[in-house]
């Protein structure tokens, strides 16, 4: 068995849609980071490949090991909606942004990805990863990853609030029969 701890990066203070665009996280509570050092395991540490999740696994890398970030545990590309609030994106493609969100599937955001392209990406990198691991990554990933856990919809998946800085706790029983379930969701520390 192996167990991910799934760690949302800090928080960049954007009032839009963050997928790809590369903004810095806010890292300023650093006794929360260093409550965060102390409670995760001696396990390595991997992010994806945006600054905001590489900057938060800097801060609680400690004497961990780190695996070369992934571009596969990237948040969502959300295309022409990036960096625009839901109130623009909803003015600007009103039946599109309920397609997307209240039936999360095969439609994308234009030059965007869809939740199923997305998904498949998410779990193609964490199933990459032998072992236990701390995966520092996006709250689009880790509600992938809690649909799978979960044998929910993605639908289902959104309702689940996953604050900055939280932890949530997946296993797997092995990499050659993979059987997910969920430890915890969204622990503040």
């Amino acid at each position: 068995m192996s167990r991910l701890w799934l760690i949302r990066h800090g928080p960049t203070h954007a009032k839009g849609f963050v997928g790809w665009t590369d903004l810095p996280a806010d890292l300023s509570d650093t006794a929360r980071l260093a409550r965060m050092d102390q409670y995760l395991p001696d396990v390595p540490v991997v992010s994806s490949t945006l600054q905001r999740a590489v900057k938060t696994a800097d801060a609680i890398q400690g004497r961990r090991t780190r695996l070369p970030h992934d571009p596969d545990l990237r948040e969502t590309h959300f295309g022409e909606w990036e960096t625009l609030t839901w109130a623009e994106i909803e003015t600007r493609d009103p039946h599109l942004t309920r397609r997307v969100f209240e039936t999360p599937g095969d439609t994308a955001p234009p030059g965007g990805e869809s939740w199923h392209q997305f998904s498949a990406r998410v779990h193609s990198g964490i199933d990459a990863i032998e072992g236990d691991a701390i995966v520092v990554a996006h709250m689009g990933v880790i509600l992938a990853l809690l649909q799978r856990a979960l044998g929910c919809s993605a639908y289902d998946a959104f309702s689940h609030k996953i604050d900055n800085l939280s932890i949530t706790a997946i296993t797997r029983d092995t990499v050659e029969n993979p059987r997910w379930s969920v430890q915890s969701i969204n622990q503040i520390l």
